[in-house]
């Protein structure tokens, strides 16, 4: 699995959410759930995955460029995800 990210936007990412986007390497190779994030018109598709890193239950947003894993973004679930997750 290829995976890339910025690494300003990583830094960014550490300060606000305590979670490295290097860490979705986790979260990508378990079983995440993955639907298309339709929220807004960003001009690529983008899709979110839910899945844990070390036993807590995470959400990463990406994208695809070719076979290449383009994180966005990660963060722990919230409590309303979380529930979303255990009840599908």
């Amino acid at each position: 699995m290829r995976v890339e990210w910025d690494a300003a936007k990583d830094k960014a990412n550490i300060a606000k959410h305590g979670l490295s986007l290097g860490d979705a390497v986790e979260l990508l190779a378990g079983k995440p759930v993955i639907t298309v994030d339709e929220r807004h018109d960003y001009g690529e598709a983008r899709y979110i995955a839910v899945g844990p890193i070390n036993g807590r239950l995470c959400v990463c947003v990406f994208t695809l460029r070719g076979k290449t894993y383009r994180i966005i973004s990660l963060r722990k679930a919230n409590e309303r995800e979380r529930h979303d997750h255990q009840n599908p």
